[in-house]
């Protein structure tokens, strides 16, 4: 986070990989909100960011417990039009399975399904 901050008072403009490497940074040390504010952040730039971005913001989410916000994730991936992965998808159905969402789980695996083999 320091080295983004440090990036934009030098004047460099930070790349999808910075941010992402920030994102994850922030779900190794369980900073959830923090990792969806750096991709709010990438949004409003005129950076995209891409599927290894929002799997980071997925990562932050189940690090925090957070399935609703990971499922956000998922619908922002949706209306992007950025294909979601595997790894995206199993980890927002893990965490519906495991806070007894089962027919979440349903609707993200045949939505899953669709969009990787439809």
């Amino acid at each position: 986070m320091a080295l983004l901050g440090e990036m934009r008072g030098a004047k460099l403009e930070p790349t999808v990989v910075s941010y992402c490497a920030g994102i994850s940074a922030c779900a190794n040390g369980e900073q959830w909100q923090r990792a969806l504010v750096l991709l709010g952040e990438m949004r409003e730039t005129t950076l995209e960011p891409d599927v290894v971005s929002y799997s980071a913001g997925v990562n932050a989410c189940e690090k925090g417990g957070q399935w609703q916000q990971a499922l956000s994730i998922l619908r922002i991936l949706r209306l992007r039009q950025v294909d979601a992965d595997f790894y995206v998808y199993g980890v927002a159905a893990s965490m519906c399975e495991q806070r007894g969402q089962r027919s979440q789980v349903v609707s993200l695996f045949t939505e899953m399904h669709d969009r990787l083999f439809g």
